[in-house]
C-alpha cells in the first residue's frame, strides 16, 4: 500500500460529467455521502430506477479489495456488486451497486441489541469463508494476499513498522500533546501478551464501525469498504465492538462480549482462549489507531488522547 495524497473536493456537476462521459445514461439525483476516510463518494439513480454509488480516491487497492470481497458475499454477508473500477480525476473511481438501510453507527440501543444476532450471522459467514486460495496473515492487497507469516506478526505490525499507508506517523506521535509513552506501553503488553493467541486464519473486516454496515429491519443490508480487511482471528471483528463501544453512548448497556460470546456458544462454536484473544485484538486496534491519528495530526490529537487512555486500561 501507499500513502495516500490529499486530493481536491469534486462537486455534483463534475461527478455528471464524469457518469455521462463513461456511458452512463439517465444519471439523476447525484448527491454527496458525507462518510469516507480515504474516498469521496455520491449516489446516484439511472432511468431504470437502479440506485449506485460512485466513490473517487487516489488509492486503487481498496476498490479492488472490495471488488474481491464479493467473492465472500453471502445471504448473511451482503457485499453491494462493484461494477466498475477505472481511472478518474488523476486517481480511481469505482461504482457499486447501493443498498439501503441506515448505518450501524445511527442505531439505538434496542435497535442495536435487535441488529446483533444478525451482525453476529454475519461473522460466522466470514469465519467460515474459504480463504484457502490466499496466503499470509494481516491486511491483505488487490491480489487477495496478505504479507505477514503468522497472525501474532500481523497484529504486532503497528507496533513496529506500522502502515506504510500513514508513512510519518511516529515523527508526529512524537510531537503530539500524547507523545510515545502511551504507545510503546501497549505495544510491549501487546508483545508480553501475543505468544497465547492461535495461530488461526479466517475473513476479518477489520473497520465494522465508520459507516461500513447498513442495517434494515433488524437485519444486516450491507457490508461495506473493505479496504481494511484481514486474514487472522475472526474475533478481532468482536474486539472491534468492544473496544469503540464507549465513543457510543447510545450502546452503553451492551455487552457485545457476552453477547457474542451467548451467541457463538449456542450455535455450538467453541472459542478457546477467547479472553487472552479479544485482549490482544483489542490493544493491537488501540496501538493502530493512535498511529493513524498522529498520521492525521491536529484535528486527531482529542481522539489520539482518548484512544491511548483506552489502550492503557486495556493494558493493565
Amino acid at each position: 500500500m501507499v500513502q495516500a495524497q490529499q486530493r481536491r473536493t469534486i462537486d455534483g456537476r463534475e461527478v455528471a460529467a464524469f457518469l455521462r462521459d463513461t456511458g452512463w445514461s439517465g444519471v439523476a439525483s447525484i448527491a454527496r455521502i458525507e462518510h469516507g476516510e480515504w474516498s469521496q463518494a455520491f449516489s446516484f439513480h439511472v432511468a431504470s430506477g437502479t440506485a449506485y454509488v460512485v466513490r473517487f480516491s487516489s488509492l486503487e487497492e481498496d476498490f479492488r479489495k472490495d471488488q474481491l470481497a464479493t467473492t465472500y458475499a453471502a445471504p448473511n454477508l451482503p457485499i453491494p456488486k462493484v461494477v466498475a473500477v477505472g481511472e478518474a480525476f488523476g486517481g480511481f473511481y469505482a461504482i457499486a451497486e447501493r443498498a439501503s438501510g441506515a448505518y450501524l453507527d445511527a442505531l439505538d440501543g434496542a435497535h442495536m441489541v435487535r441488529a446483533l444476532p444478525s451482525l453476529f450471522s454475519a461473522l460466522e459467514c466470514m469465519r467460515q469463508a474459504d480463504v484457502s486460495r490466499t496466503s499470509g496473515y494481516g491486511v491483505w492487497d488487490a491480489t487477495g494476499n496478505a504479507p505477514q507469516p503468522t497472525w501474532r506478526g500481523a497484529l504486532l505490525v503497528d507496533s513496529d513498522t506500522g502502515n506504510p499507508r500513514i508513512a510519518g506517523w511516529r515523527r508526529r506521535l512524537e510531537q503530539s500533546p500524547t507523545g510515545t509513552v502511551p504507545f510503546e506501553t501497549a505495544s510491549r503488553k501487546l508483545r508480553e501478551l501475543v505468544g497465547g493467541v492461535p495461530n488461526v486464519r479466517h475473513l476479518v473486516h477489520a473497520d465494522l464501525l465508520n459507516y461500513n454496515v447498513l442495517v434494515e429491519d433488524d437485519r444486516v443490508s450491507a457490508v461495506l469498504d473493505w479496504g481494511s480487511a484481514m486474514y487472522g482471528d475472526w474475533v478481532f471483528d468482536i474486539a472491534w465492538l468492544v473496544f469503540w463501544q464507549p465513543w457510543y453512548p447510545a450502546w452503553a448497556g451492551i455487552d457485545f462480549e457476552r453477547e457474542a460470546r451467548l451467541h457463538f456458544e449456542r450455535l455450538g462454536l467453541h472459542m478457546p482462549d477467547f479472553a487472552i484473544r479479544m485482549r490482544c485484538c483489542e490493544i493491537a486496534i488501540g496501538v493502530g489507531n493512535q498511529a493513524y491519528c498522529a498520521f492525521k495530526g491536529e484535528s486527531r490529537w482529542p481522539q489520539l488522547e482518548a484512544v491511548a487512555r483506552r489502550t492503557l486500561v486495556l493494558c493493565q
